[in-house]
């Protein structure tokens, strides 16, 4: 790339993450205008901070508001889902019952079991672990699921080919093909919101405080403390993934 060459959203976003961060603004300044200036400034910024979130499986109540949210938040198209809430029964033969009618979009109107069968049971929520070591970045062929500088697993609209391999590679279920626009689509913590400031549809919208998101790099934020004080798990922690989607209360049915 030579000196007058404008440098693309996303050949930026390459860069950034292709480039040892020592040479890398480094190489944006030696393009001499303010605005990659500027560029290396926020990509600094955003570089200190991490996001993560984590579930309180005690507190879910399977409401479905979160669901509800997003759905209204996202513009998530029917029948799939950025974020859904699973339900967990356990008999009196210890066998393992799940269901999820709708991704509880409408909470849960009718028992799965009869009542006097059931000697557990509890509401696990379900979004993308936004992995550190992402399975579904690592097989797209053209680079358009990727990660953000601040951690967040992204889709790159304009680069999707709708081919579905992501989707296949998940191991948690958390992506479709948005077939309206012929791309990949799942949850990106509501990255346009967090960005701003503002936090997730979905965490706003759960009465329960059973959801938190926030910066797994600051000492103060909620997200540390919670994971600092109470025991917590992670979806399929054998995959080596590195989800950064954290279950408070996780029991080993659903591990």
């Amino acid at each position: 790339m030579t000196k007058g060459e404008k440098i693309s959203r996303r050949g930026f976003v390459r860069l950034a993450l292709a480039t040892p961060a020592g040479t890398f603004a480094g190489t944006l300044i030696a393009f001499g205008s303010s605005e990659e200036t500027d560029r290396v400034k926020a990509m600094k910024d955003l570089e200190r901070l991490e996001w993560g979130f984590v579930v309180d499986t005690t507190r879910c109540i399977g409401c479905g508001s979160c669901v509800r949210a997003c759905k209204i938040e996202n513009d998530v198209p029917d029948t799939f889902f950025r974020t859904w809430v699973e339900r967990y029964e356990i008999d009196e033969d210890e066998r393992v019952h799940v269901d999820s009618p709708g991704g509880a979009l409408e909470s849960f109107k009718r028992n799965l079991l009869p009542a006097e069968r059931v000697i557990k049971g509890f509401f696990v929520p379900k979004l993308c672990n936004h992995c550190r070591s992402s399975a579904c970045t690592q097989v797209c062929p053209v680079g358009a699921s990727f990660h953000s500088p601040d951690g967040v697993v992204l889709v790159d609209k304009k680069h999707c080919v709708g081919c579905g391999y992501c989707v296949q590679a998940c191991p948690y279920g958390c992506r479709y093909i948005d077939h309206r626009k012929g791309t990949a689509d799942k949850c990106t913590l509501c990255y346009h919101r967090i960005r701003k400031g503002k936090m997730t549809a979905c965490v706003e919208a759960c009465p329960r405080d059973a959801r938190i998101c926030g910066d797994l790099r600051d000492p103060k934020s909620k997200v540390r403390r919670v994971l600092r004080e109470r025991r917590y798990d992670v979806l399929k922690p054998d995959l080596g993934t590195d989800p950064k989607c954290y279950y408070v209360g996780l029991d080993l049915e659903v591990i």
